[in-house]
């Protein structure tokens, strides 16, 4: 995979994330952004280590960050 790839796969993963917490309606649309980045850091870290516990590290990440 590109790094072009990865980018555009790290922003399909944020807007995906975003729509969670737009929907959501807790935050405001300076944090959404910010908040849905992170989620999508943490999907692409994830997605590297290419393990099962992969969604147990985005679910901890999401709660240090609240």
């Amino acid at each position: 995979m590109t790094e072009e790839d990865k980018g555009m796969l790290r922003d399909i993963f944020a807007g995906l994330a975003m729509n969670g917490w737009i929907i959501n309606g807790d935050y405001s649309k300076e944090e959404i952004p910010q908040i849905a980045y992170v989620m999508a850091d943490a999907m692409m870290e994830a997605r590297e280590k290419g393990d099962e516990l992969g969604i147990a590290l985005i679910k901890k990440r999401i709660r240090k960050n609240k």
